[in-house]
């Protein structure tokens, strides 16, 4: 018996001493981004360019997966918010704007200038290369190479 109480001791010392990351979190909580979901004056003509000029598989439904399990992907999808002065989402005038991760932004923004798409800003940054564009309804788009680790 006293073998037995001092394993299940030696458990929950180890338990209690493990990194929060290891922990398992209680039930009900928020364990990603489940989708983004846009309005349009024409849904049908925006996702075909997303499809044709970004490359983007669309599914039956007519809208998209997008994996995260990629290789170079990052592991984590950023929230954030801005003030609402901000001029970072310039010159769209939506409130919202998206980000894409790459895997090779030069390469990327060379399919999309043979495309017509116009490259609004280019830069680098200490967390990755960025680019913007905009797509038809006036949405901007961010595209990120991050930096290899």
């Amino acid at each position: 018996m006293k073998l037995a109480r001092l394993a299940w001791i030696s458990v929950g010392l180890g338990l209690s001493l493990a990194p929060l990351s290891l922990r398992a979190e209680p039930a009900g909580h928020i364990t990603g981004l489940g989708g983004v979901f846009v309005r349009s004056k024409d849904p049908k003509a925006l996702a075909a360019w997303y499809r044709d000029v970004l490359g983007i598989k669309l599914e039956s439904w007519g809208g998209a997966i997008l994996p995260y399990d990629a290789p170079g992907h990052p592991p984590v999808l950023t929230w954030n918010a801005f003030r609402q002065t901000t001029d970072y989402i310039a010159p769209s005038t939506r409130e919202f704007m998206l980000d894409f991760a790459v895997d090779d932004l030069t390469a990327f923004l060379d399919k999309l200038k043979a495309k017509g798409v116009t490259v609004i800003k280019r830069i680098d940054d200490p967390s990755g290369d960025f680019a913007w564009i905009l797509d038809p309804d006036g949405t901007k788009i961010e595209l990120w190479q991050p930096k290899p680790k």
